[in-house]
């Protein structure tokens, strides 16, 4: 079956449209109906579990067949090869406190390959799309990844683990790090940092244990702005960035041969 990768995106911007005005409409903090999940900071609310379940509705209604992978449990394998991932509010924390940095994301993945990815800043209204091949977008402005003259030109962002344990290691990690590069960021949402790459604002992004959802869409549009990745692997960070320091940022982290 052949899938019209714009019509996805077109599908997905309308996902998207369903739920950041809610988002960021007076009162949207007024119930959270906070829970938490892997840990007492890995927080859940009342307007993730909506949001997820607006957008697969929407996608649905035009797309009815298709599997989902949701961040708050939506697993539905569908049947016409195209699944979408999706992060109805990615930087819950940020959510919560009212603090720039969060954003809906939302991924198709078609035959086991990201095809469209959209992420949406509501604080910035910015949104970042990618067609597979179609290069990557910010408000319909094309994305070209930086060109740092070395790794220690490079502003870097990363995350920390929900669990004290893994955050410990991170934090050697970053100690290690940081007299190679020119300086590091943490935002608290993976999804608008590999924006940030792909739209040439930071070099490159890095953390242990994010989830599928936290990055297709953003690797992606990664990939399309002219930046590399490397895959999640268990125990080890993603990785992606500019290629200019690419293979120098994963060496100063320890991640090759």
């Amino acid at each position: 079956m052949t899938v019209d990768l714009h019509e996805l995106r077109a599908v997905a911007i309308a996902a998207a449209d369903a739920v950041v005005p809610t988002l960021t409409a007076d009162g949207a903090r007024d119930d959270l109906g906070i829970d938490t999940k892997s840990s007492v900071t890995d927080m859940v609310t009342a307007m993730d579990r909506w949001a997820e379940t607006t957008i697969t509705d929407t996608i649905r209604l035009t797309r009815p067949h298709d599997g989902f992978i949701g961040e708050e449990g939506t697993v539905e394998p569908g049947t016409t090869g195209v699944v979408w991932v999706i992060d109805p509010i990615d930087g819950t924390t940020n959510f919560i406190r009212d603090l720039p940095g969060f954003s809906v994301s939302i991924a198709a993945r078609v035959d086991g390959v990201d095809a469209v990815g959209l992420v949406h800043d509501p604080i910035r209204t910015e949104r970042f799309t990618a067609v597979l091949g179609g290069g990557a977008f910010c408000n319909d402005e094309r994305l070209r990844v930086s060109s740092p003259l070395g790794l220690d030109r490079a502003v870097l962002a990363t995350g920390f683990n929900y669990q004290p344990s893994v955050r410990a290691q991170q934090a050697e990690v970053i100690a290690k790090l940081l007299p190679h590069i020119a300086d590091i960021r943490r935002f608290g949402g993976a999804a608008i940092d590999c924006c940030s790459v792909a739209a040439g604002r930071l070099d490159a992004y890095f953390e242990i244990g994010v989830q599928d959802w936290d990055i297709a869409a953003g690797r992606l549009l990664v990939h399309e702005a002219g930046g590399l990745s490397c895959d999640r692997r268990p125990g080890l960070p993603f990785v992606c960035g500019s290629p200019a320091i690419f293979d120098a940022l994963l060496d100063a982290l320890g991640l090759t041969d």
